[in-house]
């Protein structure tokens, strides 16, 4: 049928699927979306791929011309940034790690934290991971705040050189 791809072209034995994660639902979702369907134990041929969750810690605050004598950020205060940060990341990690234990399937787990901007992280990831999928959620956002903020899935599907998977979270009726 026209617009389908079948996903079991898409993953042969062995092949790495890139998950970016965050903190939203959409990247929770599409992480479910995959593991159904491209990593899914009744689907033959798949072998054991490798599912590396990537997660992107956002940039330190970069501190103004007004703070020359380093005041505003004190070592105590990155110090806590720094272990927010860390909090955050097994947060997301261990949100993750839920979803896919309960998929009975076969798969090597990989983490991969970066840090940085989102979408050039992502898209040096997938190089350097060699990834033959990426997967990940789409927020939804409207035209004027993808105009603003820009679209990190965009910008990936522009740039990365293999396969991606945007995943679009459909709210529930009720």
């Amino acid at each position: 049928m026209e617009g389908e791809v079948d996903m079991n072209m898409m993953m042969k034995k062995g092949k790495r699927i890139v998950v970016a994660v965050d903190e939203s639902e959409e990247s929770m979702h599409a992480l479910s979306w995959c593991l159904t369907h491209l990593i899914s134990a009744d689907q033959p041929g798949n072998g054991n791929p490798t599912l590396v969750l990537l997660y992107v810690k956002p940039p330190p605050p970069v501190s103004s011309f007004f703070d020359a004598a380093g005041y505003m950020f004190s070592s105590d205060v990155n110090a806590a940034m720094e272990k927010y940060g860390c909090d955050l990341v097994n947060s997301v990690m261990g949100r993750a790690e839920a979803i896919y234990r309960s998929f009975s399937t076969s798969m090597t787990v990989e983490r991969f934290v970066g840090k940085g901007e989102a979408k050039a992280v992502i898209c040096n990831a997938v190089e350097k991971l060699r990834a033959d999928t990426l997967v990940m959620g789409s927020h939804g956002y409207g035209f004027m705040k993808r105009a603003l903020l820009g679209s990190v899935s965009d910008y990936c599907s522009k740039h990365v050189k293999c396969p991606m998977v945007i995943v679009k979270h459909q709210a529930e009726d009720n």
